[in-house]
């Protein structure tokens, strides 16, 4: 595979990892928005085993089989689990409309760009091209997070977010040490399982996990 090759996969991969970001954004359903969230980590694997084969660094090929399983099989499955538990069925709300979402979101895009420019300019490395759209991520899924009113769908926002995080560390570096790799992978393991109990206890207390109408009875008190 040619170093020209691997630059135009890993843009086309970059492309879908943020076109799965703004499907996060603009997704209701809780179920479409787990289908998207192993839908990202699946571009996002197969773009580190890219990374990992033109640049010779092979803990990343590691990384790409843990990415696949943690957040295409294990995470997803844990939040439906929790889906399922909690019996969220309904379409979730949103604190700012769609379409101001969208041009909010498409702001960030712009930003991220422009941002990382000085970086782009200066950088050698093949996945150069990518640190803008892997910024643009944590800048969607953070705005994900602000805008979904639901803590589960916050939650897969701030996992989304990581996604990002991942990749600006993949196309800016080549990724980092595989000691600190599978200590955040655990971590987030982790963090699931807690989240996970929080809900449950969420729920039985308010009988809710609409954090409006937490905060509402927060200031009834």
């Amino acid at each position: 595979m040619s170093t020209n090759i691997a630059a135009q996969m890993n843009s086309v991969l970059a492309a879908l990892v943020l076109l799965t970001a703004f499907g996060l954004l603009v997704q209701r359903r809780v179920y479409g928005l787990l289908h998207l969230f192993a839908w990202q980590g699946l571009f996002l694997s197969i773009s580190t085993a890219v990374v990992g084969f033109v640049s010779s660094q092979h803990h990343l090929y590691i990384s790409s089989v843990l990415t696949l399983a943690l957040k295409v099989i294990v995470l997803p499955y844990i939040l439906h689990t929790l889906i399922i538990r909690l019996k969220i069925h309904k379409e979730v709300e949103t604190v700012v409309n769609v379409p101001a979402t969208m041009l909010i979101g498409i702001a960030l895009v712009i930003f991220s760009y422009h941002l990382t420019a000085p970086i782009r300019d200066l950088s050698t490395l093949v996945t150069k091209s990518t640190i803008a759209v892997a910024l643009a991520t944590v800048m969607l899924g953070l705005l994900m997070m602000i805008t979904r009113r639901h803590a589960v769908t916050q939650i897969i926002g701030f996992l989304a977010m990581e996604n990002g995080l991942f990749f600006a560390a993949t196309s800016a570096t080549y990724g980092m040490p595989l000691v600190v790799e599978l200590g955040v992978a655990l971590d987030i393991l982790i963090a699931a399982f807690i989240f996970g109990i929080f809900f449950f206890h969420i729920r039985e207390t308010f009988d809710s996990l609409d954090v409006e109408q937490m905060a509402m009875l927060k200031e009834e008190d």
